[in-house]
């Protein structure tokens, strides 16, 4: 395997490393990364203890849920499928999304739509820096960060969807009209209700097919007694989503 590459070492605990020549430290003892040059996925690597790990190539999600740098608040992998579920957008979708944070739902869209292009629009220059080099962990090549006020106008034209994660969404939705192809999609996450209002009475003048979700996960705890377990991720967000089926503009 090549020097900076991602893996997952899997035994009594999976740990998600990258091929180097540093050591790594585990409870079950330290494995040389080094090591891993010369192995493939399937081979087995011990650490200095002799406890055995399995090499496993890791997926999009693991790289990005584990090595990615978030800010305090992302748009969870659990939400940003249900955009790809509900609009069905396709592989070369053309997209803009506003509020980029992270990037971890720009970074979501650009990965599943691997033939199309995403642009996330960020006004603050520190997050910016943050969602490019979280593009590099991913090694994604269909996305651009701009470092601009979507407020300001949308350059883009003919999108297949806009995703809106910001403050003000409701002020976006007139360009996001005009920019989006007919019978595509405008997606808005809103972190509270109040703003959910304000979107969807805005959205009313130019969108069909709007609706309000939240997407609620709760993991189970199957054992002798199998019941819910008592703490875990609930609510995150409300998505709001409208389609172009209108002209009113």
């Amino acid at each position: 395997m090549k020097t900076g590459e991602f893996v997952i070492i899997a035994g009594k605990k999976n740990y998600l490393v990258k091929v180097s020549d540093e050591n790594f430290s585990t409870e079950y003892g330290t494995i040389n990364l080094s090591k891993l040059k010369k192995k493939k996925i399937g081979d087995k690597v011990k650490t200095n203890s002799g406890e055995e790990f399995i090499i496993v190539k890791p997926s999009f999600i693991d790289i990005l849920m584990k090595k990615c740098k978030r800010l305090p608040q992302i748009v969870m992998p659990k939400d940003a499928a249900l955009i790809l579920a509900y609009t069905g957008i396709p592989t070369n979708a053309k997209i803009v999304d506003a509020g980029a944070g992270s990037g971890f739902l720009s970074i979501f869209l650009a990965y599943y739509c691997s033939n199309g292009n995403v642009v996330t629009y960020e006004k603050n220059k520190e997050f910016a820096k943050i969602v490019r080099k979280n593009i590099e962990k991913l090694g994604l090549k269909n996305i651009q960060v701009k470092e601009k006020d979507i407020l300001k106008g949308i350059e883009e034209n003919n999108l297949d969807l806009i995703t809106l994660d910001m403050k003000e969404s409701e002020n976006v939705i007139e360009e996001a009209y005009k920019k989006l192809k007919f019978g595509s999609w405008l997606v808005v996450y809103s972190p509270y209700i109040e703003q959910v209002k304000k979107v969807v009475e805005k959205m009313k003048n130019y969108f069909t097919d709007i609706i309000t979700i939240e997407n609620i996960t709760r993991e189970w705890k199957v054992n002798y007694h199998t019941l819910p377990k008592s703490s875990g991720i609930m609510h995150t967000g409300f998505l709001t989503f409208g389609r172009k089926l209108i002209k009113t503009i």
